[in-house]
């Protein structure tokens, strides 16, 4: 069997496949082309990648949880989950205080999707996890400090 073939044919439907639902309007390019804010992770700051985010001045919310263990063996691999019961979420961000950058992830909910994201993201020290949630047009925040045992950002 020829794997080159199939990997070619696969790739070509695809390629397809995005180009079509492109030109029909049912997903824009920001979506197609995974659109991100390069300012938000290149924020060295937490007040810069609030303001890259456009998020000055969350409010803590009790509606949003940050899950993850109190204790890290391994800063490489930390996992972490963001949930909310907000209503209308649209974004979802992971921002860890003493990191190089903050932003550690973000997420853009379409509309109908539950607010629940898991991931693992790296730590280089213990420090505060912050999660950021957009809901009706408002962002609200909740924090859980990790401790990491041995570092995973170079440490």
């Amino acid at each position: 069997m020829n794997n080159q073939r199939r990997n070619v044919l696969k790739a070509g439907s695809g390629a397809a496949l995005m180009g079509l639902l492109a030109a029909a309007g049912i997903i824009t390019p920001g979506m197609a082309l995974a659109d991100w804010n390069k300012a938000a992770f290149d924020a060295k700051s937490m007040a810069d990648t609030l303001k890259a985010l456009g998020a000055e001045g969350p409010a803590d919310s009790k509606d949003v949880q940050v899950t993850g263990p109190d204790i890290a063996e391994n800063g490489a691999v930390v996992p972490v989950g963001v949930g909310t019961t907000l209503p209308n979420v649209t974004m979802v961000a992971i921002l860890i205080e003493k990191n190089p950058n903050a932003l550690a992830a973000a997420f853009t909910l379409p509309a109908g999707t539950q607010p629940n994201v898991q991931t693992r993201v790296k730590m280089g020290q213990t420090s505060n996890v912050y999660a950021l949630v957009k809901s009706d047009g408002k962002f609200f925040m909740a924090t859980k400090e990790i401790k990491v045992t041995l570092g995973g950002c170079g440490g």
